[in-house]
């Protein structure tokens, strides 16, 4: 199945994201693209090797969750093999390597975000609860009651519930963004019209799960910066797809998931600015996160010791250490032009297909495309698919708000990563058209 070819030329890549749209980032700045064996990668994945209902595996459900290289694979088998002890309490061999093991992860993560100190990175579950911790521990202290939170109407669940649970407690307000219907764009000429004096913080995603939509976190960050509003940046598709520097961003905040950038599940990391993680009180109590113990009171840690209460997962921050070396070795701005490629290609060839409907924009998106069949839906795209070997994701994608802004129950996405091949775009799309001549539209 790998794809020998070199990528097509394709008119919608000839520009920037930047200078495609309104509100684009152009993911691959910070590092040239260059020439990079994309099919002998595949090789580094051994689940990609393998047949399901008798047709080779094309996997292009990237954006819930990403493959794993055999090298994280292997660094978790080597932890539980020969390093498996508690960290940080311990004083035998076993415990001093797993310490070691484990905070070593946290620097590399400071330096995978460009961070100014290691102590600025908190080990989290993942984005979510990134996003929940901001939420429930600097929220109650720095948001009242009649001061707002702004959001995007493209928000992931994930950055909308926490602020609704938070609104509930404080009596704050939750305000969004709007996009332009099925482009799926902000407007950043529409920014300083939310930007009201009562807004406290500016919360949005960098790359929307659903509409591969590339956001100007940057440019917002510097505009909100500017009023004093804190920032909080859900970087959940961005983070294994290219470049990130927080301190370029300007944010107060940002999360991603190990999950999905060729890590394990249930590991992520919270980037806080350090003035804010100062400020922040607790977010859960226990051990670890203490420095003294009363029966009647307790004093705490500083950053980020103070937010990581109880033993933590030792092997999901080794296995995203090597995660994070994996795609360096690529080149992240190699694996954003490839995503953004792949992306294009996608949207190119799914756009000559009558009787569909695409979302997100139509030039400079990232490495997924959203779409419904019309008469068919969007559940039944993913089963019949699945029957050809194609996994796609079909639902609402935690966007329900976003669904009902699109006047649509659900959709089908196919999201792509450096793995995969313009050739099982190819298969994918004739996949599609044996759909529509199956269902007989």
């Amino acid at each position: 199945m790998a794809d020998l070819r070199p990528n097509p030329p394709n008119k919608m890549t000839d520009r920037s994201p930047a200078e495609n749209h309104a509100g684009g980032q152009r993911l691959t700045a910070m590092l040239p693209h260059q020439a990079v064996n994309w099919s002998a990668l595949r090789q580094d994945f051994p689940i990609l090797d393998q047949q399901v209902h008798g047709h080779p595996l094309i996997y292009f459900d990237n954006a819930a969750t990403s493959q794993k290289p055999r090298m994280v694979l292997d660094a978790l088998l080597h932890y539980y093999e020969r390093d498996n002890a508690n960290v940080h309490r311990g004083i035998h061999e076993l415990s001093n390597r797993a310490t070691a093991a484990f905070e070593a992860a946290r620097v590399r993560a400071a330096k995978f975000l460009n961070a100014r100190s290691a102590d600025e990175i908190i080990f989290t579950r993942g984005t979510t609860e990134g996003i929940n911790l901001v939420a429930a521990a600097w929220g109650p202290k720095f948001i009242q009651r009649g001061d707002k939170i702004l959001l995007t109407e493209m928000e992931h669940h994930s950055n909308i519930v926490p602020w609704q649970l938070l609104a509930e407690r404080t009596g704050a307000q939750l305000a969004f963004l709007p996009i332009n219907g099925d482009r799926g764009l902000l407007d950043p000429g529409r920014l300083d019209e939310f930007l009201t004096s009562d807004v406290k913080l500016l919360a949005m995603t960098h790359i929307s799960n659903s509409l591969g939509t590339i956001n100007p976190v940057a440019e917002y960050c510097e505009r909100a910066r500017r009023r004093g509003i804190v920032t909080l940046i859900d970087a959940a598709q961005s983070a294994g797809h290219g470049p990130l520097d927080v301190q370029e961003i300007g944010c107060d905040f940002l999360a991603f998931s190990a999950h999905k950038m060729c890590g394990p599940t249930g590991f992520g990391v919270l980037y806080g600015r350090g003035e804010r993680l100062a400020e922040t009180p607790p977010y859960q109590g226990g051990g670890e996160m203490i420095l003294s113990v009363d029966f009647q009171q307790s004093t705490w840690k500083p950053a980020p010791h103070r937010f990581e209460a109880g033993t933590p997962d030792i092997s999901g921050a080794i296995a995203l250490h090597a995660a994070m070396d994996y795609l360096d070795g690529i080149g992240r701005g190699n694996i954003a032009h490839h995503d953004q490629e792949l992306g294009a290609y996608a949207f190119e060839q799914l756009s000559a297909l009558p009787g569909i409907r695409l979302f997100g924009p139509t030039m400079g998106r990232a490495g997924l495309v959203s779409f419904l069949l019309d008469g068919i839906h969007a559940h039944d795209v993913v089963t019949v698919a699945d029957r050809s070997g194609v996994a796609l994701r079909g639902g609402h994608h935690c966007n329900q708000p976003l669904m009902k802004r699109l006047g649509v129950e659900s959709t089908a996405r196919a999201s792509f990563y450096f793995y995969n091949t313009t050739a099982e775009i190819d298969r994918f799309v004739e996949v599609i058209r044996e759909i529509q001549m199956f269902f007989g539209k």
